[in-house]
């Protein structure tokens, strides 16, 4: 405790040493003042203090997006005219997509990692360090993507703009990796808090996708910085900007069968929308286009689907409080299907292929080059998919169906199948519906659809193959530890080699000069033929009968098993259970040696890791 407090205590001095030298061009005074609270501060004090200020900065940067994407949209739809209305749909989408992927190239590098897997990936494998460049990239980028009509939610940009502030602010004051990790997640959970003006569902978010397999007992910053940012939200922004649902019917046990079955429905679409968006991100991937060419097809393709079916235009809020307002009608007005007679099947058929087609337009906006998510996507098509529910089914002549409660319980049903967070669906329409007495049927469909989607894929599969190369966090523990642990740290590249046609008196010399206890035996080209240990030395190393002519190739044996340079630490120690030694040769892809790996070098290796994690 006491080197901890000397450690504060020298960077305040450092700190404060540049501050006299250069002045305020070179350091704040506000740090200042936080540099001194901090070493005044207990950890916990300054931790909640850290996210009062991390929950109200992240939670300006939703408002100030949420803000910039409603004035562009309002711009747009109300300063821009055009003769014909289809040239609307057939500008914008595609000016969005391909202006973002321009930014991206020229301002920001090339570089656009966005996305909730973006912030899994630093937290497993950047300490939880995210670049400064993401607290203010994200918001331009989405503010671009989706102010003009992409296809995708603010959310994710959100979260990761949220989880770069509270990294920074972590970084600034040199807090440890545990601490910077809790702010992070302190920065996104505002973030989300603010966009919803949902807290509860801001912290759900972070416990279920962003905390997974990391072990906090100090969750109170996550509660502030929730608090803070959802405030915020309800004070700056306007009315009509804000995620709210007024009407709903109240909770009929009866009506437990509609939900039931719904849970199935959207359980099942959360698999198709994830399962399109997979393809379609393979697709674009194995396009030979330039990124910029590529921005311009997928512009082109989510223009066509605008202009086909306009609700697919934006974030699709405002088509879901039509849904829930009655206001069937209006949402097809701009489409094709007005020069048709407009009856039930026709609104039908329309909001099918809205819903079918929702996941082509979100992973075209997405993956050609836009910026945004899959929270509003699977909002939107978990509301249509529960309207159309309950048009079929008072179509097919059910009296007494709730219509607005399918709405409202449709969309947390689709994003806990597609987010893999049944918490954060449930709690985030409870908020924004004030309709605790629906928790009921929320769980009901959340659930179920959770579980449909766990039967079809453990781990989501946005995030599978990151999963599956270790380089995010599940909930096993363990494995989190040892994906951490790198296998080049543990090869010993100085380990003893001897040829195969040397003769056992070097091979003497060479135990009685040397440190090692175990041999690599090699060709001229320095390719493993075998290996040696003092055990297999010992008989001969004691025999005065010795015959001088005996090589070091006729005593050789061959190893249990070789390691590859591209073997995960995990592996390494499945191989070393299964063969029973504690040592073992890598070699490369043309079985040049490399060196030994040690067992008991990766086994303290994790023990330590697990200290500091624990701590």
């Amino acid at each position: 405790m006491k080197i901890h407090n000397k450690k504060k205590y020298l960077s305040f001095l450092k700190f404060k040493r540049d501050f006299q030298k250069y002045g305020l061009e070179k350091a704040r005074s506000y740090e200042l003042i936080l540099h001194w609270l901090n070493n005044r501060l207990s950890r916990s004090q300054f931790l909640v203090l850290s996210g009062i200020l991390v929950g109200c900065t992240a939670g300006l940067a939703g408002v100030i997006l949420k803000t910039l994407v409603h004035n562009i949209h309002y711009f747009i739809t109300h300063k821009v005219h055009f003769e014909y209305q289809i040239l609307f749909y057939i500008i914008f989408p595609f000016l969005g997509i391909v202006l973002t992927t321009s930014i991206v190239l020229t301002l920001f590098k090339g570089q656009d990692r966005k996305g909730i897997g973006a912030i899994l990936y630093e937290i497993a494998q950047n300490s939880s360090i995210v670049a400064s460049v993401k607290m203010y990239s994200q918001v331009i980028q989405s503010a671009i993507t989706v102010g003009l009509g992409g296809s995708a939610g603010l959310e994710s940009p959100i979260a990761v703009t949220g989880a770069a502030i509270g990294s920074n602010y972590a970084q600034t004051y040199r807090l440890s990796y545990k601490e910077r990790t809790l702010l992070l997640a302190a920065g996104a959970t505002a973030g989300i808090a603010s966009a919803f003006n949902a807290p509860i569902a801001g912290i759900m978010f972070a416990f279920e996708i962003l905390l997974t397999g990391v072990v906090f007992t100090d969750f109170i910053p996550l509660v502030v910085a929730a608090v803070c940012g959802s405030l915020l939200s309800r004070i700056l922004l306007q009315e009509d900007v804000l995620f709210r649902f007024y009407t709903r019917e109240p909770f009929n046990y009866k009506n437990v069968p509609y939900y039931l079955i719904l849970g199935i429905v959207t359980g099942l679409y959360a698999r198709y929308f994830l399962v399109i968006s997979q393809k379609v991100e393979h697709f674009i991937k194995g396009l030979k286009l330039s990124r910029m060419r590529k921005a311009m097809f997928g512009g082109a393709v989510l223009s066509l689907l605008c202009v086909l079916f306009p609700p697919l235009f934006g974030e699709g809020y405002e088509t879901v409080k039509a849904f829930t307002n009655g206001n069937t009608y209006s949402i097809i007005e701009n489409s094709f299907f007005r020069y048709f007679e407009i009856g039930d099947w026709t609104v039908i058929i329309f909001l099918v292929l809205v819903c079918l087609l929702k996941a082509f337009a979100t992973s075209f906006t997405i993956f050609s080059g836009g910026n945004g998510g899959n929270f509003a996507p699977s909002l939107f098509a978990g509301g249509t998919v529960g309207y159309l529910f309950a048009l079929i089914c008072q179509h097919l002549g059910f009296a007494d169906v709730p219509v607005t409660n399918l709405v409202l319980v449709g969309m947390a049903g689709a994003m806990s199948g597609v987010l893999y967070a049944p918490l954060t669906a449930i709690f985030l329409i409870a908020e924004s519906s004030f309709g605790y007495d629906l928790f009921i049927p929320l769980m009901i469909v959340a659930i179920m659809s959770y579980l449909i989607a766990k039967w079809f894929s453990p781990i989501s599969p946005e995030l599978k193959f990151l999963a599956d190369q270790g380089k995010i966090f599940t909930n096993k523990h363990d494995n989190n530890i040892l994906f951490l642990l790198r296998t080049e740290d543990f090869i010993d590249k100085y380990s003893e080699t001897i040829s195969e046609n040397a003769p056992v008196t070097e091979l003497f010399e060479l135990v009685k000069n040397g440190n090692k206890n175990i041999f690599a035996v090699v060709d001229e080209t320095k390719r493993l033929k075998g290996i040696l240990t003092l055990d297999d030395i010992r008989p001969y190393l004691f025999n005065k009968e010795i015959d001088p002519s005996l090589s070091v190739i006729q005593i050789m044996k061959a190893p249990p098993a070789v390691v590859y340079p591209d073997f995960k630490p995990l592996e390494i120690l499945q191989i070393f259970d299964d063969t029973g030694v504690w040592n073992l040769p890598v070699v490369s892809e043309t079985n040049g040696f490399i060196g030994f790996i040690s067992k008991s070098s990766i086994l303290m290796s994790y023990r330590q890791l697990l200290k500091e994690y624990s701590d």
